[in-house]
């Protein structure tokens, strides 16, 4: 299967989405280990469980989920669109991509991420069980949240090489390139 000039065209733009919001959404988990975690670690129990309560009800927006959704759905396009043309140079590369960010991004997430989620939301903050929760809580969150960042960055990375094909070479002829 040969890919058209209008396939190719939401091709690059999927590609150009995908790098793009992988890097937005890889910040935020970037963030999150790197300080966030670490900091609310350091405050009392009661105050921090309150904080990781709040936040797990604010990161509930249309500005996150409609960048941590629409990357998904880029990806999921490049990777079927990679499927289908394999011989196509970077189809490789895509599905790389694209499963980097599915799995690392919605199955941890829902795997892990969401549940000890839920497990949190369900104690009282000053509660012995809310201390007890939220001691394993900033272990577990934290180290998956670790794995869901560097999937994030993995998947970028593929995004942003060369032989992937768009997001670097959309213009080649003009000597200019995306700068994801």
């Amino acid at each position: 299967m040969n890919v058209q000039q209008p396939v190719r065209s939401l091709l690059e733009l999927a590609t150009l989405g995908a790098a793009l919001g992988s890097g937005l959404i890889a910040g935020v988990f970037f963030a999150f280990s790197s300080f966030v975690m670490p900091a609310l670690g350091r405050i009392l129990p009661p105050q921090g469980i309150a904080a990781m309560q709040a936040i797990n009800i604010v990161v509930l927006n249309r500005w996150f989920l409609g960048v941590f959704v629409g990357t998904a759905a880029a990806c999921l396009l490049l990777g079927v669109v990679a499927v289908l043309n394999w011989s196509a140079p970077g189809a490789g590369l895509r599905l790389t991509a694209s499963m980097l960010y599915l799995v690392g991004c919605f199955f941890v997430t829902r795997a892990w991420n969401v549940p000890l989620n839920d497990g949190l939301a369900g104690v009282q903050p000053e509660s012995a069980e809310g201390a007890r929760v939220w001691l394993r809580y900033l272990v577990d969150w934290t180290l998956w949240n670790h794995v869901r960042t560097a999937a994030r960055w993995g998947q970028r990375r593929c995004l942003r090489s060369r032989s992937c094909g768009s997001a670097h070479s959309w213009d080649r002829s003009r000597g200019r390139s995306w700068p994801c």
